[in-house]
């Protein structure tokens, strides 16, 4: 009878394998939906900051809109008007503002 139940309960248990399978399905929605979003994101803020040039309008992490009056390898010289110019380093500058004239092409 002992033989029975333990060769029934080893017949009923998935492999080892199966129990991984939601583990490795939550870490493939976090990639896909999470992590790979925000790789994205960084790469474009990235290759917008080392695009900034003279002349740029700007904004700062902090919310200071300026324009860009001389640019170095790490920091930018902004211009916030009324003769004010601060130095930003570069990784700060959040988004840099399109010239007032130009539309998006889908509007």
């Amino acid at each position: 009878m002992l033989d029975i139940l333990a060769a029934a309960a080893s017949a009923e248990a998935p492999p080892a394998w199966v129990q991984f399978l939601p583990l490795i399905g939550m870490g493939l929605i976090f990639w896909f939906l999470i992590i790979r979003p925000q790789m994205k994101r960084q790469k474009e803020h990235q290759a917008k900051v080392a695009g900034i040039k003279k002349g740029d309008q700007v904004v700062t992490a902090g919310g200071l809109v300026g324009k860009v009056v001389k640019v170095d390898d790490d920091y930018a010289d902004i211009d916030l008007g009324g003769g004010t110019r601060v130095k930003a380093v570069k990784a700060t500058i959040g988004d840099v503002i399109p010239p007032a004239g130009a539309k998006p092409a889908n509007d």
